[in-house]
């Protein structure tokens, strides 16, 4: 919404400037002064409105390098705008639809408050994370390993936990603030999810366990 009324209002400050273009003398031959006033204040409400939506863009862009990273293969992230907050009752922090074959899509919905809190963390390098953003991190990991094909959700789960600190690194956070993130999402968070979420093969030696460096029960 925001975008389009940036783009109403720069189009709006073109077209009076061609209307002086076109008028710039009047009937007696006078010149007509140019609305400085009008088209600069168009200007500058078009581009204030206009540079919400650009961040936006480069966000979903930036989380959908690190996703597609993640899933093998170019995906889409969408993050999902305040208004549609405001008219969406779901629980879920972020969902990738299925097509009809069953065959999980290459597209994914970040709620907003999940893609402002990795805002944040892209801003801080991923440095000192707050609960938020080590949710809001492992949400984008999650979602990730639906968008490479797997349905099951305790076993996205399980494996987005070894791949979280990966996550956290292709957002800009060191080694060791990667690995802390890992570790206090597996430690805090995933003792809490439902049992639709976990596992008792997720666990060192389990039939989920990859051997990866990076599995938070390592270290």
């Amino acid at each position: 919404m925001l975008t389009w009324l940036a783009e109403g209002l720069l189009l709006a400050a073109v077209v009076a400037a061609t209307r002086w273009w076109l008028r710039r003398v009047d009937a007696l031959g006078r010149r007509r002064p140019f609305p400085v006033f009008s088209v600069a204040l168009l200007v500058v409400l078009g581009v204030g409105m206009l540079v919400p939506g650009v961040r936006h863009h480069q966000l979903e862009d930036r989380l959908a390098v690190v996703a597609g990273d993640l899933a093998g293969y170019p995906v889409v992230v969408n993050c999902q705008t305040a208004g549609q907050e405001w008219v969406d009752a779901g629980a879920e922090l972020g969902y990738v639809r299925y097509g009809r074959d069953g065959v999980p899509e290459r597209a994914t919905l970040i709620k907003h408050a999940q893609c402002t809190e990795l805002s944040r963390y892209l801003r801080s390098h991923g440095d000192h994370a707050d609960d938020g953003q080590v949710v809001a991190v492992h949400v984008l990991t999650h979602e990730a390993m639906h968008m490479a094909g797997i349905t099951d959700e305790a076993r996205a789960e399980c494996l987005a936990v070894q791949r979280d600190a990966k996550t956290a690194r292709l957002l800009g956070a060191s080694p060791q603030e990667a690995a802390n993130l890992a570790r206090r999402y597996w430690r805090e968070f995933y003792p809490r999810m439902s049992d639709t979420y976990r596992s008792t093969e997720c666990r060192p030696g389990g039939h989920l366990d990859q051997t990866s460096p990076d599995a938070p029960w390592i270290g």
